[in-house]
């Protein structure tokens, strides 16, 4: 059985050689590239470089402004029950106080 396209999620895939090519979308894509750049692309590490996963608790290393608000985060703000997302701000969040937000994963480290 062959992959969906990564792209357009196309069930109609062919291989040429060794490659995948999707007819809808032109996307041309080989198995191996493809499984290196989703393993790279559902890591997400902490400032110290300790991977994060759902669920784990984080403290906060730097102070940062709150965006549309004259507040800001403290450093050592413990944060519990986060959410990875894809994006920028790849951590999703309710902070007591703050409510809910989005945080970058370089500033903070796991618990």
């Amino acid at each position: 059985m062959l992959p969906n396209c990564p792209k357009c999620h196309s069930e109609y895939t062919y291989e040429d050689g060794n490659l995948y090519v999707c007819p809808e979308c032109a996307h041309e894509w080989s198995t191996e590239i493809e499984t290196e750049n989703n393993e790279e692309q559902n890591v997400v590490k902490d400032a110290n470089g300790n991977i994060l996963n759902d669920g784990d608790t984080v403290t906060v290393i730097k102070d940062l402004k709150v965006k549309g608000s004259s507040s800001v985060l403290k450093v050592g703000t413990k944060v519990k029950s986060i959410r990875l997302v894809d994006g920028d701000h790849n951590i999703d969040c309710k902070i007591d106080g703050f409510g809910a937000m989005s945080l970058k994963s370089e500033y903070v480290k796991k618990v």
